[in-house]
């Protein structure tokens, strides 16, 4: 692990209940690292992964870093307060985006269960930005191997389909997202759990997400 220094952090508000996971969406790695450690930016995470697995640390857990933005989930704001912030170098959607190579998801996998442990977090609470973002954010993205990453116990995942009892905005809230706009909170869920109906809600749609909510509610009881 590298270690630099970001100047843009501040205390934490609450304790650590959150993993956020986000692709830097940049030209590049060190672009990245410039820009999150320049305050006059005024964002950083506490951890950034290259493509080839490098780790930089840039904030320490113990400290609020600027990954969030405004964001909720299950209700709660002040994300930057509750969770640990990891960047996963990647171009993103503005300037190319493409799938994570293995070195680096490896990396994501071994420092993500570390912090889990470390600060006691519970899978539900695992999210990408998009989740508590979806009107803003679209990382880390459909290409993010979400699945490979709860194989690995990290995060939830189902393959399951069933038939929905529920409307969607009440298995959205059930699964944790803020459904102040519907369509951005579903197309969220999509790139999370969905990818391939990414394009539009379907059938399926509906029936993986009535699965990933009731998953969600076991796992919350």
């Amino acid at each position: 692990m590298i270690r630099l220094s970001s100047p843009n952090f501040d205390e934490r508000k609450a304790p650590v209940e959150m993993l956020v996971l986000h692709y830097t969406g940049m030209r590049s790695a060190q672009e990245a690292l410039d820009r999150l450690c320049d305050p006059a930016a005024k964002v950083s995470a506490h951890y950034v992964i290259d493509e080839d697995g490098e780790i930089y640390s840039l904030v320490d857990e113990g400290k609020r870093a600027w990954h969030a933005g405004v964001s909720s989930w299950k209700g709660k704001t002040d994300i930057n307060s509750r969770s640990v912030g990891i960047e996963i170098v990647n171009l993103g959607h503005e300037f190319g985006y493409r799938p994570f190579p293995d070195k680096q998801i490896q990396s994501v996998i071994d420092i993500s269960k570390e912090i889990i442990k470390r600060c006691v977090i519970l899978q539900e609470n695992i999210v990408g930005h998009s989740d508590i973002a979806p009107t803003r954010k679209s990382d880390p993205g459909e290409l993010f191997p979400w699945k490979k990453l709860a194989e690995n116990g990290i995060g939830l995942w189902t393959d399951d389909f069933t038939t929905p009892e529920k409307s969607t905005k009440e298995m959205l809230t059930a699964v944790g997202y803020d459904v102040t706009d519907e369509p951005a909170a579903f197309t969220a869920f999509l790139r999370r759990f969905h990818p391939e109906a990414l394009s539009g809600r379907t059938s399926d749609s509906e029936k993986r997400l009535a699965a990933v909510c009731a998953l969600y509610e076991k796992e919350m009881k």
